[in-house]
């Protein structure tokens, strides 16, 4: 009998637990759930009926936005160590609640393009990806001069719908999926402050209707109506960009929120370098050593130095209890996202490491 009769296919285990391939093979990557047997030859996974209840556990957790360094002590940890992370996460859950409701409160952008398109999203869905991107949009003085980085590219496709902004430091694109799409792919831009004053109305519907027709972009929700202006100049070609990436060397998951308290607790202007150290990533600011944390880091050892003020912003803008990031060099673009959702992603440039300067 060959030594995976008794075992199931990653497929099998995946539609078992509720839990997707790919995120089975992130939990495996990070020593969270292990399959019981890989195949030498194939690199297929495969698991044991066993391993069932630990996979639904961790899905439960990652579904209560636990991060997974906590999530780990829930598995692995003692009874008392588990309730006191699990009742501390309730409690920082609470918290959060009331300012999560008040955060999402933007809206909508970027559009260019002469042909026709009606697509239905969610009103909060579309606020919640204004309030991503927006902070990826240059500030004032600059937009002053280059006024096509004061706005949104919107992007309306049959399968995606995206939001781009860029201010040349960064790079946010937020990706959602349309309830309903008619008419053809096209693509718009809109002032940013205009899309975010739309998005504090398209909050109060659970769905809306963005209608485009030769350059005009006009809004529907319950009866109600906005138009939302165009903008007429060209963006920047962000795809270029994405698709010119080196391949990530250096992968670095954290406490998305350990992280940006971290880096804002500091107090520091810049610049701040990021250093890893085996499972540690450790902060410092010209020099010295202000904070330590746990993290999932892969790769050879890196150091890399941020702006806080356009790193912070990127980790805001991010959704989910962990954070990604995708080092190819410490002079590339880095991509920073959700560990384990791929909706929202924000490049980020790093600036010179000045701390090993004499």
């Amino acid at each position: 009998m060959d030594d995976t009769d008794a075992l199931m296919s990653i497929g099998t285990f995946a539609r078992r637990v509720g839990l997707a391939p790919s995120a089975l093979r992130f939990y495996d990557d990070c020593d969270v759930l292990r399959p019981a047997y890989v195949d030498g030859v194939t690199g297929y996974r495969y698991y044991a009926h066993g391993q069932q209840a630990r996979a639904v556990l961790v899905r439960r957790l990652r579904e209560a936005g636990m991060p997974l360094t906590d999530a780990s002590v829930v598995l692995d940890g003692t009874r008392e160590e588990a309730r006191a992370i699990l009742e501390g996460h309730a409690r920082r859950a609470r918290e959060t609640a009331a300012s999560a409701q008040s955060a999402i409160e933007e809206i909508l952008r970027d559009l260019s393009g002469e042909r026709r398109a009606t697509v239905r999203l969610g009103g909060a869905e579309l606020a919640s990806a204004v309030r991503q991107v927006a902070p990826a949009v240059a500030s004032a003085p600059v937009r002053e001069e280059f006024p096509v980085l004061g706005c949104v590219l919107i992007e309306l496709e049959r399968q995606e719908v995206r939001l781009v902004a860029t201010d040349r430091y960064r790079l946010a694109v937020r990706a959602m999926r349309p309830s309903s799409f008619e008419g053809d792919p096209c693509r718009v831009l809109v002032s940013v402050m205009e899309l975010k004053d739309i998005a504090s109305w398209a909050m109060r519907f659970a769905d809306i209707s963005i209608e485009v027709e030769r350059g005009r972009v006009r809004l529907h929700g319950d009866g109600a109506e906005r138009d939302l202006p165009a903008v007429d100049e060209t963006f920047p070609d962000y795809r270029m960009i994405l698709d010119s990436l080196p391949a990530a060397r250096h992968r670095i998951i954290a406490d998305r929120t350990a992280l940006r308290a971290a880096i804002a607790d500091a107090g520091h202007d810049g610049p701040l370098t990021l250093h890893t150290d085996e499972q540690q990533l450790i902060l410092a600011f010209r020099g010295p050593v202000t904070s330590r944390l746990s993290a999932v880091c892969t790769g050879a050892s890196v150091r890399i130095a941020f702006d806080p003020g356009v790193l912070l912003p990127a980790l805001d803008a991010g959704v989910g209890p962990d954070v990604l990031l995708e080092i190819s060099s410490p002079a590339q673009p880095v991509v920073v996202r959700s560990a384990d959702q791929g909706s929202f992603t924000t490049l980020v440039m790093p600036v010179r490491d000045t701390s090993t300067d004499a």
